[in-house]
């Protein structure tokens, strides 16, 4: 990839589809050079998943440059939320009345399959810091949002299925429950990063400290984001989200209307110490710096990622019945989802549609797969989801990383309207 990277953005093809077929012959469907059981191995994985879902999200959140009081900020909202559930219950309806699965099954069969992934089609996702196209906009933030709105639903289907860690999702109080783990959640890692990128920022202008390392900073703010996000019964991918969108909102009161790069100035080697400590610049310097860092991060969990989906699906096989479903999320839940989450709204037209198809799976339903796994319940139904996830993603990945460049050429040809 280093050294086709030039060539690989010039093709209409995303990474994805090079790091999943590789993956395919490495498993037990090719040479066999890898053996992975997810069913044995579902804690590491969920670990593994777990990682690069905070870096993706993390990333997504500091992408996002526009003030939460913004009207653009309803769309993803909407998506994120009204799209997420309608998106579940319609999958579970298709499992259940078409496929045949249990109640609890199709349950948690929706609610994995729910949360969409925009890193895995990057022509889709916001290009620029403060980019406020609507489309954009919408399919990053809705990203950034239903991997953590989704985590009550998984919840309640395991209830479904008679896993005791699920019992307080089938309580009364269980709405309560969703409601303070998500705002909750999302005031736990912004006041995390408020805080420590305020002292960060207050070492670095008043005593010239805590220069370097945003390495550190980066995986430490989402570490303990994350972590004192679950201490408060908070959803962490939402704090590790809220995080992002906190550290890029520091930098934009800072910095204003003025993009972070005409702020920071061409720096010369050996002079960025001087542009991390100027008053003016350390917030985007720092901003800037993170994001350059979470970035390449971002790159690679995306190759590992897809990289053990494609040896899983090696193991797991494709399923017709798979094909079946992915067809049918995308071309009629999508669509339904968007459809019923957008009333009202003022999208365009083609807005609207590319928002429709755009529906991408990816590394969320990837975890929550994994995550399931780790519990009990029957292996033949186990079995069955394995194969039906794995092979409505790589359907995504295939579909969407196709379509991708193409559409959005064309998006961008007609003149997209702006927010």
């Amino acid at each position: 990839m280093g050294l086709m990277g030039t060539i690989w953005h010039r093709i209409p093809l995303s990474p994805a589809m090079l790091y999943l077929p590789i993956g395919f012959l490495l498993g037990p469907s090719g040479v066999s050079l890898v053996a992975l059981d997810p069913y044995r191995n579902a804690a590491l994985l969920t670990l593994l998943t777990e990682i690069a879902l905070l870096i993706s999200l993390f990333t997504v959140g500091l992408k996002l440059r526009v003030p939460l009081r913004d009207r653009i900020w309803r769309l993803p909202m909407r998506l994120g939320v009204i799209g997420m559930l309608v998106t579940s219950v319609l999958i579970a309806c298709v499992a259940y009345f078409l496929l045949g699965l249990s109640l609890g099954v199709a349950a948690l069969l929706g609610a994995i399959l729910s949360p969409t992934d925009p890193v895995l089609a990057s022509d889709v996702q916001i290009k620029d810091v403060g980019d406020r196209d609507r489309l954009r906009f919408s399919l990053s933030g809705e990203g950034g949002l239903n991997d953590g709105t989704a985590y009550p639903v998984v919840m309640f289907a395991l209830f479904l299925l008679g896993v005791p860690e699920g019992r307080a999702y089938g309580e009364p109080t269980a709405i309560l429950l969703a409601l303070w783990g998500i705002v909750g959640g999302f005031l736990c890692g912004w006041l995390m990063a408020r805080g420590t990128v305020g002292l960060a920022l207050f070492l670095r202008r008043r005593y010239h400290q805590a220069l370097g390392m945003e390495e550190f900073l980066t995986i430490g703010l989402i570490a303990v984001s994350y972590g004192v996000a679950h201490l408060i019964h908070g959803v962490g991918f939402i704090a590790v989200f809220a995080a992002g969108v906190a550290m890029r909102r520091i930098e934009h009161q800072a910095s204003g209307p003025t993009q972070p790069s005409q702020v920071i100035g061409a720096v010369p080697a050996g002079d960025e110490p001087a542009v991390a400590t100027d008053p003016d610049k350390a917030p985007a310097y720092m901003a800037e710096t993170v994001l350059g860092f979470n970035q390449q991060l971002e790159h690679i969990a995306e190759f590992v990622m897809v990289l053990l989906m494609g040896i899983m699906l090696s193991a797991a096989g494709l399923s017709m019945q798979g094909v079946l479903l992915a067809v049918v999320v995308f071309l009629v839940v999508r669509p339904l989802a968007v459809l019923a989450s957008l009333l009202g709204a003022r999208v365009d037209r083609a807005q609207r549609w590319l928002m429709a198809w755009f529906g991408i799976r990816g590394i969320g339903s990837l975890y929550y797969l994994v995550f399931a796994l780790q519990y009990e319940w029957p292996m033949a139904e186990k079995q069955r989801v394995v194969s039906l996830v794995l092979t409505a993603v790589t359907v995504s990945v295939l579909l969407h990383g196709i379509s991708a460049t193409p559409l959005m050429d064309n998006y961008h040809r007609r003149g997209k309207p702006r927010a």
